[in-house]
């Protein structure tokens, strides 16, 4: 910005990067978000925050008013994703836990949700591989491998798993941090998800990962910048990366019918 003075003369005024790259409310927003009772009794609402702007997010607080059967509040929790930032293109999972009186009156709820602005994270940590699978107790676990891409050691690493439905509807979400906490350069390291919501992960046909460190952030499954994949859900995303020839011949359908229309046309 130029600013001219009393004098005449020229002054340039910084204005803040990040500032001209604002996101619009519409480019933040929340998906695939549903409310069960654990096991234990308590009401979970599970969903994900996806980014569609060109900026890091942090500080990002999720608002549940609960709703009693007559549509009035009856309470209100907050809580945050369990991703720190969430970069460009990317998801943040979020587990709200409501307990007590409200977990057993709550019917229905309503999201709201703030966030700032974060400095970006290099997406280096890349899982190589992963596997769902029962353990012996018949519950669900993710295992997997981890690689440190970046230049320098990655320290505290949080593993993100979020289990889907046929719809793409988040049904669970488990992290865990991994042993040692910290992962140097060029280094690999396993980790294992349990999968505690047994109940909810009967419905579970698919899952994604994510991961970050106090360093880094997981490497994307798709190409950022893509306005055709920006624009499924996440759960689309997931089988892209497992089932590309279902999708490309999903994708070359969809492009021949608009085309015979337009000849039509």
């Amino acid at each position: 910005m130029i600013i001219i003075n009393n004098m005449g003369k020229f002054i340039f005024a910084f204005i803040p990067f990040l500032l001209l790259l604002q996101p619009a409310f519409g480019d933040v927003f929340i998906q695939n978000d549903q409310r069960y009772i654990s096991h234990d009794g308590s009401l979970h609402i599970v969903g994900e925050i996806e980014n569609n702007s060109n900026v890091p997010l942090n500080q990002i607080k999720i608002t549940a008013k609960l709703l009693d059967e007559n549509g009035f509040q009856i309470g209100q929790v907050d809580a945050n994703p369990i991703n720190n930032v969430v970069m460009p293109g990317m998801v943040g999972a979020f587990d709200i836990i409501i307990i007590g009186p409200d977990s057993r009156n709550t019917v229905d709820y309503n999201l709201e949700f703030d966030y700032k602005f974060a400095e970006p994270k290099n997406q280096v940590i890349e899982i190589i591989s992963s596997e769902l699978k029962q353990n012996t107790q018949g519950n669900l676990v993710i295992s997997g491998t981890l690689v440190n891409k970046g230049e320098i050691t990655a320290n505290m690493i949080n593993v993100i798993a979020t289990l889907y439905d046929r719809g793409g509807t988040v049904v669970a979400i488990s992290s865990v941090e991994m042993q040692p906490d910290f992962l140097r350069a060029g280094d690999t390291n396993f980790f294992i998800i349990p999968i505690y919501e047994k109940h909810q992960s009967n419905s579970a046909v698919d899952y994604a990962l994510n991961a970050e460190s106090d360093e880094y952030t997981v490497v994307p499954e798709f190409p950022l910048g893509s306005g055709l994949l920006l624009v499924v859900s996440v759960s689309t995303y997931v089988l892209f990366s497992r089932n590309p020839e279902k999708i490309t011949g999903i994708i070359s359908l969809v492009t021949n019918n608009k085309l015979d229309k337009e000849k039509r046309g």
